[in-house]
């Protein structure tokens, strides 16, 4: 049927509980056995039998919300696949002649990559895939990005990048079919995305990870010289 059916269990009480199909469409993480969470519902009484229960509208990891429980529980079963492990990942060219680069139009992030290009590789030649890098429209373009870049035999390295956010705003480079995109790319890939201290799936399935847009550009062309 799609419905939740289960249990809230302490060491001395329990509680049948169910989450309706419609409520629990829009989750982003799916709850487990044993986990401790904290749920938002009404209490009712199924009739028949005199039960009561908890019909719940909304259930969270206790302590994590939404977003960082579907984070942990994406990263737990492609780390299980092998997709994280540095012997699967390629090295980036010494010195590529063309780069493609997939993030938006518009903003700081690619005049960034591109200040930098022209200032240490003047002549390097560069494709950008326009593609929305927040929102739920994001992630397919930002797949789409990736495959259609792709198609070029002559593109020697790709850069997926976006500026920093909350994780809200970050998180088209935490969707699965980004991660499977990029592990499935034919052409190296750097992400690049956020600040420093901001960390998405992308940049562990990545081939390397640039802690910003600008330091992807640097690590892109950091060989000229030698």
């Amino acid at each position: 049927s799609g419905h939740f059916y289960f249990s809230l269990k302490d060491n001395t009480a329990q509680l049948k509980s169910v989450m309706w199909k419609s409520a629990h469409g829009f989750m982003r993480w799916r709850p487990k056995n044993g986990k401790k969470v904290l749920v938002h519902g009404k209490v009712t009484v199924y009739e028949p039998r005199g039960e009561y229960q908890i019909d719940v509208i909304q259930i969270v990891p206790h302590g994590k919300g939404d977003l960082f429980a579907a984070f942990e529980q994406l990263k737990e079963k492609l780390q299980a696949e092998g997709l994280f492990d540095p012997k699967r990942k390629r090295p980036i060219p010494m010195l590529p002649k063309k780069i493609g680069i997939i993030t938006s139009r518009q903003g700081a992030v690619i005049r960034d990559i591109l200040n930098v290009l022209n200032r240490r590789y003047i002549n390097m030649h560069v494709l950008l895939y326009p593609a929305k890098v927040q929102g739920e429209e994001a992630a397919p373009e930002i797949v789409q990005g990736i495959k259609v870049l792709n198609r070029f035999r002559d593109i020697d390295v790709l850069i997926v990048a976006r500026g920093g956010g909350s994780l809200e705003d970050l998180w088209p480079f935490n969707e699965e079919i980004v991660a499977r995109a990029i592990v499935a790319s034919r052409i190296p890939v750097i992400s690049a995305v956020g600040h420093e201290t901001d960390t998405t799936i992308s940049d562990f399935v990545a081939d390397l990870r640039a802690p910003t847009p600008s330091a992807a550009a640097e690590l892109v062309v950091a060989k000229k010289e030698e």
